[in-house]
Parts: C-alpha cells; sequence; structure tokens
C-alpha cells in the first residue's frame, strides 16, 4: 500500500509566527482517496537540511509533498533543494517567465527582477501552474517515488492540488482503499481504555486503533486498509462490535457527536424533557446542551444558583440542608436537582455544586471536588466526582461528566 509523507518549508512555521494548516489538510486530502501519511516534516530556510528532508521522506514513503519555500527572496529554496537532491542544474522556463510578467502585468505592475527565480525548475521536472501567484509548483519521480512541491500559501496550494496533483495521485494509488471510524468514549481514563483493549491496539495491526484524548473525550479511531471500499467497511465493522462490547457504556458516540448531542438526539427519540441546576459550572452545561439546533424540543429551564441564598429561593433547598452538610455536599446536589425538576415539571433535572477553585477549597473539600445529582420520575442520585487541573478544565470536566451522566440515565 503506498504511503505519503509531508515537508512544510520555512523558519516562520518553525518561530511559530505561522501555523502549519497545509500538513493538516494534505493529509485528509490523501487520506480521502486512500493514502495514509506516514509523517510530517517541518523544516527551516536551510538548503541542505531541506535535502536531507527530502531524502528521508523518500525512504519513508512513496508520495512526498512539500509546501513553501517557492517564492521570489533569498531564503526560498526549494527549487535549489529539490536541483541539489535530483543533481541536476536549474533550468529557465520561458514560457513560466511569461506567465510570470503576465501576471504582474494584470495588476499593472511591472514584475521585480527577483521574480525570475520562479520561472526556473530542475532539469527533468515538469512545472505546475499557479492561477493564483507567481509560483508555479514542481512535480517529479525519483527512484519510483513521487514529488510534488506546491505554495506554502493555503489557498494558492489547495487549488493546484486539486487541478494538478489529486488526479494524478489517484491513479497513482488505483486499487488501495483506507478508510476510518472514530469511536467517541467517556468515563474513563487513556490508560484504563488501552489496558482493557489488550492487543486490539497493537501498532502492527490491521485495522489500526489509535486513540487521542481532549478534555477527558477519548477518541477511538478505527482505520482499516483494504482493496477495496466494501473490505475496508466490513473490517471495521467487526471491530467496532467487539469494542462496544468490550467497552459498553464507555462508548457514547461516533465520529464527530458530543456528548450534549447524544443526550439530545436521546431525549427527543424518548419524548423527554431536562432542566437544570448549576453552580460551579455557571451555565456550562445549558451552553453545551443548547449549543445544538432543536434544544428546545427537550430543553425546558434551567438555574444559575450560584450563591446559597439562590438555591434556596429559586430551587427551595432548604437551608437546614446547606448548614449541616453545605453547598458543596451530596444531599444539596439531590436537593438542586429535583428542586428544579419540580419547578421546570420536566422529565429529569441535573444538579451540580462544587469547587473549581482555586479558592474555596478546605482540606475536607479540595478544588475539583463536585456533587452531580440526576433526577427523574424513579430515583434521584448523586455521585462524588474529584477533577484536576484549572478552573476551566475542572469546570468542563464537571459539564461533561454530568451530562453522560445523564445519558446513562437515558440508555436505562
Amino acid at each position: 500500500m503506498k504511503t505519503a509523507s509531508i515537508i512544510s518549508i520555512g523558519n516562520e512555521i518553525l518561530s511559530g509566527l505561522t501555523v502549519d494548516t497545509n500538513s493538516a489538510w494534505l493529509s485528509q486530502q490523501l487520506f480521502s482517496i486512500g493514502v495514509p501519511t506516514t509523517s510530517h516534516h517541518t523544516v527551516g530556510d536551510d538548503l541542505d537540511l531541506i535535502v536531507d528532508y527530502l531524502k528521508l521522506a523518500q525512504k519513508e514513503s512513496d508520495i512526498v509533498l512539500v509546501t513553501g519555500g517557492l517564492g521570489p527572496t533569498d531564503d526560498d529554496l526549494t527549487r535549489q533543494a529539490f536541483a541539489k537532491f535530483m543533481g541536476v542544474k536549474l533550468q529557465l522556463k520561458e514560457q513560466l517567465l511569461e506567465d510570470i510578467k503576465c501576471f504582474f502585468t494584470g495588476k499593472n505592475y511591472s514584475m521585480p527582477e527577483k521574480n525570475i527565480i520562479q520561472a526556473y525548475i530542475p532539469i527533468g521536472a515538469a512545472a505546475l501552474r499557479n492561477d493564483l501567484g507567481t509560483a508555479p509548483g514542481i512535480i517529479l519521480e525519483k527512484q519510483g517515488k513521487f514529488f510534488a512541491a506546491m505554495p506554502g500559501v493555503p489557498c494558492e496550494m489547495k487549488a493546484m492540488f486539486a487541478e494538478s496533483v489529486m488526479d494524478k495521485l489517484v491513479e497513482l494509488c488505483s486499487g488501495q482503499t483506507v478508510i476510518s471510524k472514530r469511536l467517541k468514549c467517556f468515563g474513563a481514563g487513556e490508560s484504563t481504555i488501552a489496558e482493557k483493549l489488550g492487543d486490539l491496539m497493537n501498532r502492527n495491526r490491521n485495522p489500526l486503533i489509535n486513540c487521542t484524548v481532549h478534555f477527558g473525550v477519548i477518541t477511538l479511531h478505527i482505520i482499516a486498509k483494504a482493496k477495496t471500499q466494501a473490505q475496508a467497511e466490513d473490517m471495521i465493522s467487526k471491530d467496532e462490535k467487539n469494542l462496544r462490547q468490550i467497552l459498553g457504556e464507555l462508548v457514547y458516540g461516533i465520529d464527530d457527536e458530543t456528548l450534549a448531542q447524544v443526550v439530545g438526539n436521546k431525549l427527543t427519540k424518548q419524548g423527554k424533557t431536562v432542566a437544570l441546576a448549576e453552580s460551579c459550572t455557571g451555565g456550562l452545561i445549558a451552553k453545551l446542551i443548547t449549543d445544538i439546533a432543536g434544544a428546545s424540543d427537550y430543553f425546558k429551564q434551567s438555574w444559575v444558583t450560584y450563591s446559597n441564598d439562590a438555591k434556596i429561593t429559586q430551587l427551595s433547598v432548604a437551608a437546614e440542608l446547606i448548614e449541616k452538610y453545605g453547598a458543596v455536599s451530596p444531599q444539596v446536589a439531590e436537593a438542586m436537582a429535583k428542586g428544579a425538576k419540580n419547578k421546570a415539571k420536566s422529565d429529569y433535572a441535573i444538579g451540580i455544586t462544587g469547587i473549581a477553585g482555586p479558592t474555596g477549597a478546605s482540606e475536607q473539600k479540595p478544588v475539583g471536588l463536585v456533587y452531580i445529582s440526576v433526577a427523574s420520575d424513579k430515583k434521584c442520585v448523586a455521585e462524588k466526582f474529584i477533577f484536576s487541573h484549572n478552573r476551566s478544565f475542572i469546570r468542563l470536566r464537571a459539564a461533561q461528566t454530568a451530562l453522560n451522566l445523564l445519558c446513562r440515565q437515558l440508555d436505562n
């Protein structure tokens, strides 16, 4: 199976002044035609280093895509590096020079002498047309490997890839398919999930299962390589079924689904409604829910009762309860959920109270302590959690966990 490497060139990328979005976009395009990317490299404006990375990419992959370094200034060295890599000289292409002159003429400018260098292409290579700028691309083969260099300006690179490179790669890579599916998990750490999966996460396995983490959401990427789409889909289907059996309720959705989307879909399907009583999350759960279009079908009402007085007056939490157990307690979380459910006349309600920090903690009640309660017609229970990291992270993890608890109740 043919694979690809991507090289991004420019000191501005290494310094952080420019974010490399080109590599991610190219990887997505490659994946869409069944070509997995094995490596991304970022190289500064250094001739010998660029040559070294061209050699490295040639060893790593069958296809090498390069962006950047095709401008007219002295630090644009991609064309010179390609010539050195091929062991040839640069050759002036008169038609390219004419095209570049016409580009400037069309804007009522005279072409600067510096731009002449952009009409030079390594001997044996072909030029790729650039309708949006002055930098032609370069395309060549060496020892059975395919190389293409494109401008670093994203709009120019994307247009050139679509018009001059994509079709060549489709033809080159016919007869191979790569597809993927993502399972979204919540409620356990990355290491716990890895232990549960065991050998399924071996690196030499097909399908390959990768794991990424973002604010507590574990995403399992199932990546299958096969000769046909049907074969790859069948491989993924079998793995997905196996993973769901192993992980059970830890799996809440697929691909780009969020917890709020999944909860909303379940509420809609069951014809149920929810209300919220938030303290430490300050309305974040309500935001996550109402970020989803159509939330008005199932989301009834929300209270942000940040103070003790608000809990008492708005949700009918007994003052004696707060005095006896404290505002951050399972008893108060349950009372908040019950109060919200009763006042909103909803089928479900969430009550959440905790210490997001960095202040307000004690030895008995540390920063990150959160109690979450979900009330329904059948029961009302509160669970204790201790989240780490900073205030923003604690609040988001608490909000996500609350949605996950509601999701599980809806499943049951």
